[in-house]
Parts: C-alpha cells; sequence; structure tokens
C-alpha cells in the first residue's frame, strides 16, 4: 500500500512537467536533479542505470529527450534545402543559357534581316544585267526604252508587294512632317504658293512608316 502511494506520488510529480518553450534550459536541468534526489531518498536501492532511464523519461516528457527525431527532422530539412538550391542553380544555368541563345539569334536575324528582300529583287537585277548586254549591240532605241520601263515597274511592284510606297508631292502643300524643303520659288501660278512645285528627290514609306522624306522645291 505504501509502495502504490509513493508510485501515484511520482506518476503525479511527473505529470506536472509538461513541455513549455518558456522554460529555460537551466529550469528543466534542475527538475531533473529534483527528481533524481527525491527518488533516491525514497528508494535507495535505485540503481543509477534506473535512475538515468528515469530522468530520461523526465527529458521526453518536457521534449527534451533522444535527439534521434530532432535530427531526423533537420536532415530532412537539411535534404529540403539541398534541393531547393540544387533547383535554384539549375534555373540560374537554364535562363543564363536562354540569355545566351536570344541573343546569338537576335544577332542572326538582324544580320539576316533583308535576305528576303535581297532575294525578292535579284530577278529584276538580272533583268537589268541583260538590258545592259542588250544597249551594247542594239541599235532600236525604243525598244531599249520599253525594255528598261518594264525592268523599272517590275522592281516597282517587288517592293510595293514588301509595302514600299511612293508619296505624291507634287502640287501638294508643303508638310515638314513629308517634305524636306531644298529652295523656294516664285511661284508659277497664285494657286502653287506653299505647295510643291517641283521634287528632286521622291518620299517613300514603308508599311506606313516614314522611310525617306520628299525633296521638293516650294512655290513663294
Amino acid at each position: 500500500m505504501e509502495n502504490q502511494e509513493k508510485d501515484i506520488h511520482a506518476d503525479n510529480n511527473d505529470s506536472n512537467i509538461q513541455p513549455s518553450a518558456a522554460k529555460s534550459a537551466e529550469e528543466i536541468m534542475n527538475e531533473i536533479e529534483n527528481r533524481a534526489t527525491e527518488n533516491s531518498a525514497t528508494e535507495p536501492n535505485k540503481s543509477f542505470e534506473e535512475l538515468e532511464e528515469k530522468a530520461e523519461g523526465l527529458l521526453e516528457k518536457i521534449g527534451f529527450g533522444k535527439k534521434s527525431a530532432h535530427k531526423k527532422e533537420a536532415q530532412e530539412l537539411k535534404e529540403k534545402l539541398e534541393e531547393m538550391n540544387d533547383r535554384y542553380l539549375r534555373l540560374v544555368a537554364e535562363f543564363d543559357n536562354f540569355k545566351k541563345r536570344n541573343a546569338k539569334e537576335r544577332l542572326e536575324w538582324m544580320k539576316n534581316a533583308g535576305q528576303d528582300i535581297i532575294q525578292s529583287i535579284l530577278p529584276t537585277l538580272d533583268d537589268f544585267n541583260r538590258a545592259i548586254k542588250q544597249m551594247e549591240t542594239s541599235i532600236d532605241i525604243a525598244s531599249v526604252k520599253d525594255g528598261v520601263q518594264l525592268i523599272h515597274n517590275k522592281l516597282k511592284s517587288t517592293l510595293e508587294l514588301r509595302g514600299l510606297k511612293q508619296l505624291e508631292s507634287i502640287g501638294q502643300e508643303f508638310n515638314p512632317e513629308l517634305h524636306e524643303a531644298i529652295t523656294e520659288i516664285p511661284s508659277p501660278t497664285e494657286e502653287l504658293k506653299g505647295k510643291v512645285v517641283d521634287e528632286i528627290e521622291s518620299g517613300y514609306s514603308l508599311n506606313d512608316k516614314m522611310l525617306r522624306y520628299a525633296k521638293v522645291i516650294v512655290g513663294k
């Protein structure tokens, strides 16, 4: 009976020790020491191993028992951290490769941007070469003139298919957004004052974007 009361008393004392984040390591060790002292006084025949086992039980109750569970959690966290770091390094490497590849493709595109246009006008260049050879032996000026006109129309049509458009200037109001005035001359008529009376170079737009201003002479 007396032994039962001692056991109940010891169990009640053990149950009073709860895990607490507020307890310091020094307080925990003092509690363990007090329990060990109390047990050694009431149960002097207990061996050191039994007391050690008792202490481990108390530590487990307050969350400071064997470290295997904590070591396992720490190892898992370490592995996850290493995995995330590895993924980060791979992403950095992939992004760096993407930037290099994109820069290389951009450079290639800039170098070959006009390739399709050049290819489209090569047939017209061939026509010019044939016309020049024909001019060396032909005495029919009219046929040569017609041939050159055909080549001109072919070249113009090819460029128009690429979005090139020749701007009409003569007789139009002078517009600094379209025209570059080379000089002014007395207007031949009253209606042409402030308007383009002659054109030195035609203006062009490409896909509705100004490509070259027309060089013009303006009446005054």
